[in-house]
Formats: structure tokens, sequence, C-alpha cells
């Protein structure tokens, strides 16, 4: 029996926990923080049921135009009629949460994996040791898998206290709403905060860096979300570089690289993440690690020490919960001889939980662009679709990518309410190289949003011209 230690209880750890029991090993799983890692316990989970109420906030908000009115005779409006209790909130995030970290610990449990609550650290390559509460414990090992994720980076001069200048994993103890958040960073996690804190009803500040917020996200898709941060009244400071943030009572003050000040009641600080592989013995034990201290990896999760592999955020891979599933079930597909195919990247499909929704697959507006042969490509606006006109949308798109010639679809962008939901087809057309036409020829229901997908395939027919069309 193949003795496999997985140090980390997150995603690309529980995961690989599950298959490597399935296909015959012992296995032992050390955690430090709790079983599901910061996807369950402080990131994605938690964020994600945030989100949900701020979902339900920007539909009650935008509803006039449905008929819906509020009060006996119809004489107030949603901003007076409906408030968020941001302590039932967050108590509801953190409750869901615990579940479930211990609907996934008895999943392990159930399969056989023994747990370990301690901290692991690598002993060579064929021997983890987990300091626990009884002391080091000493656990010999033919296959390694190291998942132990990052943490919130930290401007030197921007240093949280948990109070009124926040990580992404502090927020949750807030009780009340912030009369005035500023949030630093206009990536994925800083968009997505700013987005669902303004439909909570704070006053917001998004301070960006670049020239536009999401610059690693669809061009298209990030001016549609700044349209609508615009029309809501959050305010997007552009070109903006914090050079520090300071706390002086109940004044959170973020001073900018250029001289300006910008005063709230909170600050939210995203600026990127920083692996956890200080301190675990992984140079001593010959796994290889880039300058900025993640693992490096090849696309079978190998890392550059026999028998040692890894998976997740600590490798810096596309650091989303799904990847590092997959990069952990890869791992021990691999490891213990199973069926397996390297990760593949290009069939990745994202999606930033603002409002509305920005969800991707595949090929890139910026790749495409430059694609030799060129790429077709077909944008529709929502405002077409009939489902989206009864819903009241009027933001968004869908845009579909596919080759000349062959008119293979590799790939798309959903700009819209639960586009997460939305790119699921686009993502199976890309994964199993479908053409425009056999999208085209698949049903969807009348009304509904995804029918503007079908459309867009139905336009690309003409796949042996090089189209452009908006």
């Amino acid at each position: 029996m193949t003795r496999v230690v997985i140090v980390g209880g997150g995603p690309g750890g529980y995961e690989a926990a599950l298959v490597a029991a399935q296909l015959g090993g012992e296995v032992t799983l050390v955690d430090t923080d709790g079983i599901g890692g910061s996807a369950v316990l402080t990131d994605c989970v938690p964020s994600k049921t945030l989100i949900a109420t701020a979902e339900v906030m920007t539909g009650v908000r935008e509803s006039n135009e449905l008929g819906i009115r509020f009060g006996a005779r119809g004489d107030s409006d949603a901003e007076n009629a409906v408030h968020v209790d941001l302590a039932a909130v967050n108590g509801r995030v953190l409750d869901l949460a615990d579940r479930q970290s211990g609907d996934i610990a008895s999943r392990l449990a159930s399969q056989g994996v023994r747990i370990v609550r301690g901290r692991g650290r690598l002993d060579g390559r064929e021997r983890v040791i987990a300091e626990t509460e009884d002391g080091e414990q000493g656990f010999d090992a033919d296959v390694v898998l190291i998942a132990t994720g990052a943490h919130p980076r930290i401007l030197p001069d921007a240093v949280p206290d948990g109070e009124r200048i926040l990580t992404w994993t502090q927020v949750y103890a807030l009780d009340q709403l912030p009369e005035k958040l500023i949030v630093v960073g206009s990536g994925v996690t800083g968009a997505e905060f700013a987005s669902a804190y303004d439909a909570l009803g704070a006053e917001v500040v998004l301070v960006s860096s670049r020239d536009r917020v999401l610059p690693g996200e669809d061009a298209d898709a990030a001016q549609v979300l700044e349209d609508v941060f615009d029309r809501r009244g959050l305010t997007v400071m552009s070109r903006a570089r914090a050079a520090s943030v300071t706390r002086d009572g109940d004044v959170v003050t973020v001073r900018l690289t250029d001289g300006r000040e910008v005063t709230g009641s909170h600050c939210l600080l995203a600026v990127g993440s920083i692996p956890n592989t200080a301190g675990m013995g992984l140079e001593e034990a010959g796994v290889e690690l880039d300058r900025g201290g993640f693992i490096t990896v090849d696309k079978v999760s190998r890392t550059s020490a026999r028998g040692v592999y890894a998976a997740g955020d600590c490798t810096g891979v596309l650091m989303l919960a799904s990847v590092a599933a997959m990069q952990g079930r890869i791992a021990m597909w691999h490891a213990l001889g199973d069926a397996v195919a390297p990760l593949d990247l290009k069939i990745v499909s994202s999606n930033v939980f603002t409002a509305p929704e920005i969800a991707t697959v595949g090929m890139s507006q910026a790749q495409a662009d430059v694609a030799v042969p060129k790429v077709a490509t077909v944008k529709l606006a929502l405002q077409g679709n009939a489902r989206a006109k009864m819903q009241g949308l009027h933001d968004g798109f869908v845009k579909v990518f596919c080759l000349p010639v062959t008119g293979i679809v590799v790939g798309g962008v959903v700009v819209a309410p639960r586009a997460s939901e939305l790119i699921y087809p686009l993502a199976i057309a890309v994964s199993q190289r479908l053409t425009v036409d056999q999208v085209a020829a698949s049903f969807t229901v009348y009304p509904s949003v995804s029918g503007s997908l079908a459309e867009a395939a139905r336009q690309l027919h003409l796949h042996g011209e090089a189209l452009t069309r908006a």
C-alpha cells in the first residue's frame, strides 16, 4: 500500500486525499487551520456567501423598473425600505464556512483518510514532521503533496489591525456596515469586495494602480463594470498607488504615492498573496522555489524533488480553487499510476463575482487580437436578448471566439448576472473542441440569456472569413 502524506487541507489537499484513498493509498492529511483551507474558511466560500446577500440587494435596488414598490402606497424607495444587518450576514457567512469545512472533514474520514491537526514540514523527500499540540509526529511517505496555500500580502506601511485596516480574511468580524470603505487593489478580490459592499449600502472608493479595474480581464468586460460602478456612485481612483494606510481613532487615511490622501472609516487591502512555503524544509529536500517563494511544478504537479508534488496557490499556477483541486487530483493520478492528462490552462473557466459577473474561458480578446490566422469574433449585447429585457438587465454581453476555416470554439466571455453558470456551455465547447455550428445546432430554451450564446455561434457560421462584429 502506497503511503501518501499531504500537507495542507485546502482544495488541492483534500481533493488529492480523496483520489489517493480511492486508488488504495494509505493517506495522511496534515492540516493547520481547518479542512477546506482558505478557500472554504476565509476566501471563496465566505466571500461568495457575502456576495449572495449583495446580489439580493442589487436586485431590490434595481427592481423599480419591474414594477416593484415599497411601502403601503408605494411611496418608499428601496434605499429607505431595505437595509443590511451585517452582523447577521457575517454570522451566516462564518457558520456556512464552518459547516462546509465539517462536511469535507466527514467525507475524508469516511474514505479512511487520517487527519492530523498540526503544522507540517518536510524532513527530506520521504518524511513529513507534524508539529501538533501533543508534540512532533513523524510520517514516512512514498508520495508527498504540498498544498499549503497562500496568505494576504501586507504592505510595509499598511499593517492591518483587524478592526478598521483589514485583509480579506478579516472582514467577516465586522458587525456594522462601514460608512466609507476604501479598497486598495483593483484585481479580482478588490473588485469583488468593492462591488459587494457598494451593493450592501456602504460608500466605496476603489484605489487602482492601473488604468482600469481588473487589468487581467477582458477589456470590454472591465469597461462594463467601470460604467456600472460609476452609475451606482462607486468611486474608482485610477493610476493611484497606495503608499501607506494609517488609523487615527475611527478615521483611516490612505496616502497615495502622488501625495493625495483618501479618508474613510475602513480600509480593505487586496494587494496580492504570499505563498505559505517558508520554514517547511522545502529547499533542503530539493524542492525548487521561484523568486516569489512559489513552488515550481510541471503539468502533472511534480516538483524538482522525486516523489514530492505540489498543488494550489503555493504553486502560483492560476490561483483558483478549481485549478488547485485539479492539480491535486492530477498529482495523485500520476503518483499512483492511474490514467492522467497534464493540466491544460487553456480550458480553465474562471469568474469574477462582481455585479454583473464576468466569466471567461479559453482564448482572451488580447490573444485573439494578435492571433495568426485571425480569430473570428462575435460580441452580442444583452440588451437585445428577450429574457434580459424581461429581467431588466441592461449591462453585459456575450462574446465568442472561433478559429477560421474550422470554426472550432477557442474562447468566450460572458458579462451578466450568473455568468458563472452561463459560461459552462462555452467551457464544454472549448474543452471538447466543438465548432460554432455544433453549438448553434443545440437547442436553447426560449426565452433565456443562454440563447445569446447560440445566437453568437450562429453569427459565426461564416467562419471562413475573419469576422469582427459588435
